[in-house]
């Protein structure tokens, strides 16, 4: 399932460094925590590498 705006883009992505132990689980705020907790290396992985061309700021 891809992201549907660059800030759930960005915050999947920040999980999923955290996720990695690229960086630390409490640099993370908001959505990126909810998604850091409540979702899989792989699904987290599928909304990062969504392409950002096109997608809007934020979801309404």
């Amino acid at each position: 399932m891809p992201a549907t705006s660059k800030a759930q883009q960005m915050a999947a992505g920040a999980a999923l460094s955290a996720k990695r132990g690229e960086t630390k689980k409490s640099e993370l705020k908001g959505a990126s925590k909810e998604m850091y907790e409540s979702m899989s290396e792989k699904q987290l992985e599928e909304f990062a590498e969504t392409k950002r061309k096109g997608l809007p700021k934020k979801k309404h």
